[in-house]
């Protein structure tokens, strides 16, 4: 089976990339399941309940978000949606879920949903989440695929590696800049720092450059706007065993609009 695991969608300039992409990529390369990181799709931060279905509508089966979740109470509308998970290792008993089993195709996938600490805001160990969680989840199927959201390279290469072998893949989001480092573990998990972004790519990450430039200079508070130049869909493809859940090969994607 082949997966397509979509970056950080930014604003209407990556739900616009992810419309016109997706069903085309879904065609050329057989894809079953499309996955995708949504905590910047609703003006550039936050996901709105609005957005949420539109991608979905869109042909994302799964959404998964990270530090961004509740920017807009709006979400908490759509939060207990099947398939719309925010990271697992956040305080006990708040809304939502960490992770969720599709099913899709006559199979069934597990996608967890976790955050890093690292030069991130702080949050319970995503690596004791993983442990608890993963176990749950291999009940249903050995199909697993985990968005790392985090800051620090390293959090996610140790978490590629603490899962090797656990789960199908280990895919990290929230940088925005899509890295070179995608491979096959020893023991069978596909792995990627950063899937990159789906979003205006003549920008600061999906910002305009100027407000981002104004920042850096001043140290001044300044309002950020989504840019609209060089839209792009950013991310990966897995291939995955669906009897073992091993990945056969992981394959970085970057299509412009």
């Amino acid at each position: 089976m082949k997966v397509l695991f979509l970056g950080d969608i930014v604003g209407s300039p990556g739900r616009e990339a992810v419309k016109a992409l997706v069903p085309k990529l879904k065609k050329e390369k057989a894809i079953d399941v499309v996955i995708a990181n949504a905590e910047n799709a609703s003006g550039g931060r936050g996901l709105t309940a609005k957005v949420a279905e539109e991608l979905f509508s869109y042909g994302c089966d799964c959404l998964t978000n990270g530090d961004h979740t509740w920017k807009h109470p709006d979400v908490l509308k759509i939060i207990d949606h099947p398939y719309l998970i925010r990271p697992a290792n956040l305080a006990p008993n708040i809304p939502g879920k960490g992770y969720c089993v599709l099913s899709k195709n006559n199979l069934k996938i597990g996608i967890l949903n976790l955050q890093g600490r690292v030069f991130m805001p702080a949050i319970d160990c995503p690596f004791r989440a993983a442990r608890e969680i993963i176990p749950l989840i291999k009940k249903q199927t050995p199909i697993i695929l985990v968005d790392m959201h985090a800051e620090a390279t390293s959090e996610k290469v140790a978490m590629g590696y603490f899962l090797d072998g656990s789960v199908s893949a280990v895919v990290g989001t929230h940088t925005h800049i899509q890295t070179a480092d995608e491979k096959v573990l020893a023991q069978g998990t596909a792995y990627i720092s950063d899937l990159g972004m789906c979003g205006p790519y003549d920008s600061v990450i999906g910002q305009e450059k100027s407000k981002i430039i104004e920042r850096f200079l001043t140290g001044m508070p300044t309002r950020f706007e989504v840019a609209s130049g060089d839209v792009r869909l950013a991310g990966a493809i897995i291939e995955i065993d669906a009897a073992s859940g091993k990945a056969r090969n992981i394959e970085r994607v970057q299509e412009k609009l």
